[in-house]
């Protein structure tokens, strides 16, 4: 049975800002059902007629490409600017990724492991009651209050953030063997915000980094962020995807090695210095 018909335009950018952070720009009379699609697949509003995908591991232009496809599918119009496209068109991968032996796919599936938790975490599903540095990155302890009831040890930040395979029955017993562990390490709550979550809380506010107001001078142990505050917002990517950090850590990324890949739409090169052809249609 072929879709209902869908009259908009949906635009996709990168945000001048925040790279690799992408600007959806929706038109016309139908935007609103695009608008919807593209929040089921993890964009976010920022004003009446623009909505950003910013990701905790650097892939937006790959979840770009795929968000257009499916509304292509749908009957929407969508047009991709040529500096997305090129980033869309180059794989990349991560330096010194922990788990070397994974392929690009499998990087794929950790880092959307990795966003599920996050999106749990910042819409309330799961609630952090402790945090820890163990030496190498943060761990933390939290409990799934919706669907299956379960207590789980979280390991790594961002882009690495997963379950360890400890679960437990209660939440007693989640918080007290993750005091065994971390000992005198353990703070209350979730951990300050990373400094990727820190520059997308300004981007979805539509306020960019650049425009920020200077902030005083840290204290020499940074204030935790409240419950509800530390994944609010989407991690943000930093000017190249990714840029060292100021404590290198083993489990950040510092530098990317780059390759082209075949376009993944029809007839549109990376090389192209005009905007890329419209694309829309109606499945069978």
């Amino acid at each position: 049975m072929p879709y209902a018909p869908a009259n908009a335009h949906i635009h996709f950018a990168l945000h001048p800002d925040h790279h690799p952070a992408v600007i959806a720009t929706t038109t016309g009379p139908t935007a609103d059902a695009a608008r919807s699609h593209l929040h089921d697949l993890g964009w976010r509003s920022t004003g009446p007629t623009t909505m950003v995908l910013a990701r905790i591991d650097c892939e937006e232009p790959h979840h770009t490409a795929q968000a257009a496809e499916q509304l292509r599918r749908y009957g929407f119009t969508t047009e991709i600017y040529p500096a997305l496209q090129e980033e869309i068109d180059t794989e990349w991968t991560w330096a010194n990724y922990p788990m070397s032996w994974c392929s690009r796919d499998e990087v794929r599936e950790v880092s959307a492991e990795a966003q599920r938790i996050h999106d749990d975490i910042a819409e309330g599903r799961l609630t952090i009651h402790l945090h820890a540095h163990d030496g190498h990155t943060t761990v933390a302890v939290g409990s799934y209050k919706e669907g299956v009831r379960r207590h789980v040890h979280l390991h790594g930040e961002d882009h690495l953030r997963q379950e360890t395979d400890l679960t437990f029955p209660t939440e007693a017993e989640a918080v007290a063997e993750f005091h065994r562990l971390y000992g005198v390490a353990v703070r209350p709550g979730p951990a300050p915000l990373t400094s990727r979550e820190q520059a997308a809380r300004q981007l979805l506010v539509g306020k960019p980094p650049s425009a920020a107001e200077e902030t005083p001078a840290p204290a020499a142990e940074p204030p935790a962020a409240e419950p509800g505050e530390h994944e609010a917002f989407l991690a943000a990517p930093s000017t190249k995807r990714p840029s060292p950090p100021t404590n290198p850590s083993p489990f950040e990324p510092s530098s990317t090695t780059k390759h082209a890949t075949a376009p993944t739409s029809p007839g549109r090169s990376p090389s192209t210095t005009a905007p890329s052809a419209s694309a829309s249609g109606t499945p069978p």
